[in-house]
């Protein structure tokens, strides 16, 4: 059914809405009529598609005929239908399928977006393997920090450990003065020596606490022949020689 000319008489005639103006009316019945030939193309369009695949589907389908010339050449060679090609029959039987490229992208786009694919995912891959590496050497940092941290309160509770002692037994030989200052607890450090968090009574030396330990030992072993991983005061130089495993705590393990 044709549709009526919008322009004509009987168009023009006919009773509009009230507060619809007639260029409004125009308009739509343009937009309608460029619509519905917009949907005609495309029904066009897709039954061509269609009809072209149930063609295509078919002759693919369709056994080659002795119409054919390069079946017929293959024949005249002695080729039997069904038949696998090769001189001694190890060729293929089938012939290789078509790959019918029906889109509009150029050659090889297919495989530049797999391609792409292939390599996002090596790299989403890639930062999950380095997210990993710096999370187990994070582990490992802390590990380590952890560790370090304890041999240091250890050695700081043998530090002061041995001052004590040094202490003790200076002031048993009547020595009122210690031969350095950090050699002996300070009496505020001695109420406080189990916080863990209490600053080391020596600030102003620049021995380190390791350093310290191993003066203090050689000091106690040759002063007092008393060793501090033993807890024992020995007689003489000699006797601490020959029953006194060592001068550290790692001699005595």
């Amino acid at each position: 059914d044709e549709e009526e000319d919008y322009m004509s008489d009987l168009f023009i005639k006919q009773d509009v809405k009230p507060g619809l103006p007639m260029v409004r009316r125009v308009k739509e019945a343009i937009q309608k009529e460029e619509k519905q030939k917009e949907a005609n193309e495309k029904n066009r369009q897709k039954s061509i598609k269609e009809e072209e695949k149930q063609r295509r589907d078919l002759v693919l389908k369709s056994a080659l005929g002795s119409e054919n010339k390069g079946f017929a050449l293959l024949q005249k060679m002695g080729y039997k239908s069904g038949q696998a090609l090769g001189k001694s029959g190890e060729g293929i039987v089938e012939p290789i399928p078509l790959n019918i490229k029906t889109g509009l992208s150029g050659l090889g786009h297919d495989e530049l977006k797999k391609r792409k694919a292939e390599e996002k995912l090596e790299n989403y891959r890639q930062k999950l393997h380095m997210k990993k590496q710096a999370n187990e050497q994070a582990a490992d940092q802390f590990r380590v920090r952890f560790k370090n941290k304890q041999e240091e309160r250890k050695m700081e509770g043998d530090l002061r450990k041995s001052q004590r002692a040094c202490q003790q037994l200076d002031m048993q030989n009547d020595i009122d003065v210690p031969k350095e200052a950090w050699y002996w607890l300070e009496p505020e450090e001695e109420d406080r020596k189990d916080e863990e968090d209490k600053e080391d009574a020596c600030t102003s030396s620049d021995l380190s606490v390791s350093e310290k330990l191993q003066i203090l030992t050689a000091y106690l072993r040759e002063q007092h022949f008393y060793c501090i991983w033993c807890g024992t005061t020995y007689e003489d130089s000699e006797d601490l020689s020959s029953n006194c495993p060592g001068g550290s705590a790692a001699d005595h393990d």
